[in-house]
């Protein structure tokens, strides 16, 4: 697979805070794994936004902090809003697929960089079953070359940190300076991510798995509620 290349400006739209890009990452995600609860609330985008696994870095995201973000995001028209007569609260779903024409999966895998940061494409691969399953490390690759052809470039390849034999990437939504400050990081060695053991990631899973159960629990409740 080639290196692509990084764009010199941030196209517009691409220019995105680590709130948004979090706020956006969890819409497309939740709109694989909790379709039953999709569109999201502002609660359950705050509960998806500072789950404590599946997100690098971990944040600690309040009401109005996603609100102000999903409000950006609706000027950029990556976000809707979603009234429904039933409802008491607005619910938001990401415009990604409809704006960028992209698949399930490259949502897939644009919401794993989105929410985990720089990865290899194995990594990808783990992280992104529950969304979109991939046959192999092959397809993912694919994956990522489309997301760097498209117009503007929403993924890229990162400079490989030292003593490491694969190749990282991440996405294009900062804008040029954060994917550029990140490749910087990677090649001095300051984000170098640890190998896991198999246990490890089991934990993590169990751990996520329960967080999720949390929340579906929580918006189940929220929407009893509105019955009541």
């Amino acid at each position: 697979m080639t290196d692509p290349s990084t764009p010199d400006t941030a196209p517009d739209g691409f220019d995105l805070d680590p709130i948004e890009i979090r706020v956006l990452g969890v819409l497309i995600e939740k709109a694989f794994v909790t379709p039953d609860a999709y569109p999201l609330s502002v609660h359950g985008i705050v509960t998806g936004g500072n789950q404590l696994t599946g997100r690098e870095p971990v944040m600690n995201l309040s009401d109005d902090d996603v609100q102000a973000a999903l409000d950006r995001l609706m000027a950029r028209k990556l976000v809707s809003r979603r009234d429904q007569a039933s409802a008491r609260v607005a619910k938001y779903e990401h415009l990604v697929r409809l704006r960028h024409s992209l698949p399930p999966p490259e949502q897939a895998v644009l919401a794993v960089l989105l929410l985990r940061g720089a990865q290899t494409a194995g990594e990808i691969r783990q992280r992104a079953e529950r969304m979109h399953r991939f046959d192999d490390i092959a397809a993912v690759e694919r994956v990522l070359e489309h997301l760097a052809e498209k117009y503007p470039p929403m993924a890229a390849a990162l400079p490989r940190a030292p003593g490491t034999k694969e190749t990282r990437f991440a996405h294009l939504l900062g804008g040029s300076a954060a994917f550029d400050a990140l490749g910087e990081a990677l090649a001095s060695g300051q984000s170098a991510i640890p190998a896991r053991g198999r246990s490890a990631e089991l934990e993590e899973e169990v751990r996520r798995l329960r967080e999720e159960v949390d929340w579906l629990r929580s918006e189940f409740d929220k929407f009893r509620a509105q019955f009541e």
